[in-house]
Formats: structure tokens, sequence, C-alpha cells
């Protein structure tokens, strides 16, 4: 059987990957996924939650310029902070010094749409501006890929968006929707903020499928070729 390699780009704790493992034994795949995490402590706890896949800590803008052709499937998640509409609010703006939106974003998009031979997806926050690249729009993110989406990723109701505190019972909210306990995390990250930007493991696993060239339909769970 021939592996199905992955590079899961800027990982976190894995919130797009929770599910993959149950996509691929339907799909009858060798799944080899490549985690690419720069927070030590994250990487730390992907690790554990994954143990099967390779974690590197490691910048993970060069390393999909270093070893894109390597993979047949590439999720990317940049940090998304200086394109938040909520950063760049009224009133966080005016205790905000002014700053350069990362275009690390859009230079991965137009890579990946030019460079790269296989399946794609990068997924961020909806910006304070128009994209300057058009992209889907599901729930609170923007996707980029090369495959159609479908305009439901996930039925779940996502909490995230209406979370912002660093309390326990927030936390203990985010960590019942995600099915992750957070308060392992003992990084410089607010728990939180972290915890509200993990992709709906629902919709990681729809995507993944279609990036297989597998749907899930609408009245079973069954899976069929497209």
């Amino acid at each position: 059987m021939n592996k199905y390699k992955v590079l899961n780009l800027y990982a976190c704790l894995g919130g797009n990957r929770y599910k993959w493992d149950e996509v691929v034994k339907q799909a009858n795949i060798d799944l080899e996924v490549t985690a690419v995490e720069l927070d030590k402590e994250a990487a730390r706890l992907y690790q554990e939650r994954f143990p099967n896949d390779i974690v590197i800590v490691a910048d993970a803008h060069q390393y999909l310029l270093d070893h894109f052709k390597e993979f047949d499937f590439i999720w990317s998640s940049p940090p998304c902070p200086s394109h938040s509409r909520v950063k760049f609010s009224q009133k966080n703006r005016e205790n905000t010094t002014p700053y350069y939106p990362d275009t690390k974003l859009y230079e991965e998009i137009l890579f990946l749409d030019n460079f790269f031979d296989g399946k794609y997806s990068i997924e961020n926050v909806i910006p304070f501006y128009e994209p300057l690249i058009s992209a889907k729009k599901r729930g609170r993110h923007l996707y980029w890929t090369n495959f159609r989406l479908p305009n439901v990723l996930s039925e779940r109701d996502n909490i995230s968006g209406l979370i912002n505190k660093d309390d326990y019972e927030a936390i203990k909210k985010l960590c019942d929707f995600h099915d992750y306990d957070f308060f392992k995390y003992k990084g410089e990250q607010r728990r939180s903020k972290m915890a509200r930007n993990l992709v709906d493991y629902e919709a990681g696993r729809t995507i993944f499928q279609i990036a297989l060239g597998l749907q899930k339909e609408n009245k079973t769970n069954q899976l069929e070729l497209l």
C-alpha cells in the first residue's frame, strides 16, 4: 500500500488533524503526516496526541519552501493576528502600534497554486480588509483550496467565536467542543486564544475527505468516490 503523505503546517494542537485517521481507515490509505510547529510546547502536545506523526519544530513557512515536493496534500494555517478584524477594531486600533499585515499567507497561496502538484488547503480568519485573493468563506474562516468545497463543512454549532475569556469555565467549554484538554498547555500562548483558533475537527474531516476524492453524503455516513 502506497503512503499518502500529508504536510500539516502551523500544526498547533492538530484540530484539523483529529479525525483524519477515521477517514483513511475507510479509504484504505496508509497515511503519513508530517506536522510543523514553532511553539515547542504545542509541538510536544501534538506529538502526545498523534504519536505516529512526524513532528518538527521549525519555521513552517520555510519548511514549505524546502519540502513541498515530498507531499501529496498540504494543509496550512498561517498565523492570523495581523489580519484579524478584532485586532483592527476601533477599540483595539487606538491602543495598537501601526503594523504591516503579515503577507506570508498570500505568499503561500500563490506558491502552492503555481508550484505544487498535489491538493492543498490554506485556512485563516476573515480579515479586516477585502481578501487580496478570493477565498471560500465557511463559518468563521476563509479557505483557499485547489478543489471544490461544500457550502457546509461542519454541522456543529461552533462556540469558539463567542468565547474570549481565559477563566476556567470559558476554557472548559472550548475543551468540550474540541475534545481536548487545553489545560495541559503550559506555554506562552493564551489558552483561550489557542482554543478559539483551532479548526473544528469536523471541518478538518470534511476537507480531508474531499482532498482524497471522497464525499460525505448528506443523508448517510457512507463515503462515495467522486
